[in-house]
């Protein structure tokens, strides 16, 4: 095919859009299916008008082949595990009795039974259910999910490309199951994976697949010659069925480098590739194999992951370029929007002028359809939009909003010794013991307690004028009383606030900071039902005034234990928020380090003495391939330095990680300097209290005993087994004991229940220390 006739033949497509509807209709059902107020059907009827309401919103956007099967009730890595067969052992007599409530199972645990480890897809704050593997697992097909969503989208008229986990990147997302030597490695199930994918394949072909694309983000990261050769023999083969739809096989968030090559020359119809951000190297790498003759690319060449305006001159520019390098090319987003919001239009507090910046899920559906148009027709039949998108571009760069003088000279006037505590770790040890008398094996929360129906009420009846800020700060008094209450009564050692105030650990900081814009509607999946409504950092970051100050004081005032203050660090404050791009990272995470400075310092001097600043993000943000890690650690662990090393010795300062793989990081973890961590460890059985100790990390930690992403209880018995645990990797005098993350997610009655059976597991195993 000529260059013209391949530009002419462009097609618009996307891999995946938003799953939970502009009201967050599958929440609401899930949940509600959960409590027993919606049935089974209710529930398959709520997802299956979303899924129809979304392919008909692409295709009447313009949209040419939309994708299927990314819809999913809580987790496509997940939905995964089901195709395939793969159910641990423990789950399998309650999918056995009702697939819908053994898929939760997996996902959430019941009290007989924990859940799937939960970790971050790759460096996205998406969350998936870690698949559990071992060398007697029998893989089956499933594909009744796949087919059935297919033949959905195909009722309707449309053309329709069913998208799959890619069977490399499952395995290697996978972790050994409970039981399993710990060097097992799931990769070595390949070839008794890949029969149950040429199975559901065969299926999809059946059902009407011409194509199906197969996801492997994962050969974006750094892998060994085994894994490429594998990930060779996987499309070799899968390539050499007879009894197929053409293979589309799709790679995002970063460079391909040598996995590449290989993709370019395996028996596959097509490639889809992120053109984005770092992910640009692709095009040079693929110019240099020679292309994709007589195969499809996908470009992925809007950014799928962040919200700002695509510029369509450049992206019609690498177009244009890859033209000559495959037999067609067609135009996507680089990934699945589902990590972007819907739509703009619904944020009507977000002045017009900086709206334009801004493209969510529907508006990067547009641009790539606009892409398409203008690669398929040239630039005329698009040259009002790309007007428009020159004005766009030029307003947000000229913008007073996103330069300011005095935060950028204090930024630059930061020194090495600002990011340092005037004395060593075990000098404030010794500081911090005296001053806060603390028990062996100290107890306390992560930050967050139950945030109740009425608590959010409140806040709803703030925002409509149905009661003034006095009526509102009352209920909020009250709800701190009750937690500082209840902490006491139970036992805990370093309390909480409970932080009723706050909607969000991330938002509640952004909505009092300068340079950061709130959104109303902006709704982005984390995990399952778990949405949250990450801000826009669209200028340079100062604090006003006290963001936290008044709220842990008064606590304090409520008690004599120690109540710690809760702050979120400067590495989430970027990771959980969507970033500029029109300067480093590096930059903006000092501004926001000197801001948070300032919030430290004026804790301390109201007298708080265990401040915590959260980042579990650290791991999250890390990047994809090693060769660009050095970098980003360097500023992130100085970031959080600068952000703590301005108070006294005594002041004990806490952080806190959660729901990441933290081996690779521990280094970094060692160069934060924080006095105390709590880390997620429940689910992994404390491996991260392992990967501690194999380091010789020197401070104190709290890995946690209680998974709070579960609706189970654990009993005080189970929690004192993971304690004993944690005491094989950490002494006694630096372990603490916590839950694995803030509890905002929980009701009230696990609550209370969990963290009794938490205290009196730490005095069960103190009881049995002092009798050894």
């Amino acid at each position: 095919m000529t260059t013209k006739s391949a530009a002419a033949a462009a097609r618009a497509t996307v891999y995946g859009y938003p799953r939970q509807g502009r009201n967050r209709e599958l929440k609401k059902a899930v949940e509600g299916y959960w409590k027993g107020r919606v049935t089974a059907d209710a529930l398959r009827a709520t997802a299956a008008e979303l899924r129809r309401t979304n392919w008909l919103r692409l295709a009447d956007a313009g949209i040419d082949e939309v994708p299927t099967g990314d819809f999913s009730y809580y987790d496509h890595v997940l939905d995964t595990t089901v195709m395939v067969g793969a159910i641990p052992e423990r789950h399998r007599s309650a999918v056995t009795r009702d697939a819908l409530d053994g898929y939760f199972a997996m996902a959430r645990g019941t009290q007989e039974v924990a859940p799937l480890e939960m970790t971050k897809w790759f460096d996205t704050n998406y969350h998936y259910l870690v698949p559990e593997l071992g060398p007697d697992t029998a893989f089956t097909a499933d594909s009744a999910k796949q087919v059935g969503e297919l033949k959905e989208a195909l009722a309707l008229g449309l053309t329709a490309r069913p998208v799959l986990v890619g069977p490399v990147t499952y395995l290697l997302l996978a972790k050994p199951a409970p039981g399993v030597p710990a060097d097992f490695d799931p990769l070595t199930l390949l070839d008794r994976l890949l029969p149950v994918y040429a199975e559901v394949l065969a299926d999809l072909r059946a059902a009407g697949a011409e194509w199906v694309q197969l996801d492997e983000p994962a050969l974006v990261q750094d892998r060994t010659p085994a894994e490429l050769n594998a990930a060779e023999r996987a499309y070799r083969d899968l390539g050499g069925l007879a009894d197929r739809p053409k293979l589309l096989v799709a790679s995002y968030f970063d460079r391909l480098g040598d996995a590449l090559p290989m993709l370019a020359k395996a028996p596959v119809d097509g490639l889809a590739l992120d053109f984005t951000g770092a992910a640009a190297a692709n095009l040079d790498t693929l110019a240099s194999v020679g292309g994709l003759p007589g195969k499809r690319l996908v470009a992925g060449v809007v950014n799928g992951r962040n919200v700002w305006v695509n510029d369509l001159a450049a992206s019609l520019s690498t177009l244009g370029t890859l033209l000559g390098l495959a037999d067609r090319v067609d135009v996507s987003a680089s990934c699945s929007l589902l990590h972007v919001p819907l739509d703009t239009a619904a944020e009507r507090d977000i002045e017009p002028q900086i709206l334009r910046w801004l493209a969510f899920a529907e508006q990067k559906t547009a641009e790539v359809v606009t892409l398409a148009r203008g690669l398929a027709r040239g630039t005329d039949a698009i040259a009002a939009d790309l007007a428009a998108n020159r004005a766009d571009l030029a307003s947000r760069a000229h913008s007073p909003i996103t330069r300011d003088q005095a935060v950028r000279a204090r930024a630059s006037a930061v020194t090495g010794a600002d990011g340092r505590r005037s004395q060593s770790y075990s000098e404030r040890a010794a500081a911090q013991r005296a001053h806060l008398r603390l028990p062996l094996l100290p107890t306390t929360t992560v930050g967050s307690f139950p945030q109740t129906g009425q608590l959010r009420a409140a806040r709803a009846d703030l925002r409509a004028g149905r009661i003034d800020t006095a009526g509102y700060e009352e209920r909020i008094r009250a709800e701190i009383q009750e937690v500082i209450s209840f902490q006491e009564k139970t036992g805990i050692d370093v309390l909480v606030h409970g932080e009723p105030e706050r909607n969000d650990m991330v938002q509640y900081f952004a909505e009092q900071l300068t340079g950061y814009l709130a959104t109303r509607h902006g709704w982005v999946q984390s995990y399952g039902t778990r949405y949250v409504r990450p801000p826009i950092l669209a200028g340079d970051i100062s604090r006003p005034e006290p963001m936290t100050v008044r709220w842990t004081t008064y606590a304090q005032s409520l008690t004599s234990r120690p109540v710690k203050g809760m702050l979120t660090g400067p590495v989430t404050m970027l990771a959980w928020s969507f970033v500029r791009d029109d300067q480093p990272l590096a930059d903006t995470a000092r501004q926001v380090a000197l801001a948070l400075r300032d919030e430290v310092n004026d804790l301390e001097a109201a007298g708080t003495s265990v401040i915590q600043v959260d980042e579990p993000a650290l791991r999250e943000t890390l990047p994809l391939r090693g060769a660009d890690r050095a970098g980003y650690l360097d500023w992130a662990t100085e970031a959080f330095r600068l952000t703590t090393s301005g108070v006294r010795p005594q002041t004990q300062i806490h952080t806190h990680m959660c729901y990441a793989e933290f081996g690779d990081i521990v280094q970094a973890i060692d160069d934060l300097d924080a006095d105390v961590i709590s880390l997620e460890a429940a689910r992994s059985h404390m491996q991260v209290a392992r990967e501690l100790a194999a380091h010789g990390y020197p401070r104190e930690a709290g890995p946690g005993v209680y998974d709070i992403h579960s609706p189970r209880v654990p009993s005080t018995d189970e929690a004192a087994e993971l304690l004993r645990t944690g005491l094989r990797a950490i002494p006694a005098e630096r372990l603490w004991v916590n839950p694995d993350c803030g509890l905002k997610t929980r009701a009230w009655p696990e609550t209370r229940a969990s963290l009794e059976h938490l205290v009196a597991a730490a005095r069960t195993v103190r009881d049995e220390m002092s009798r050894s």
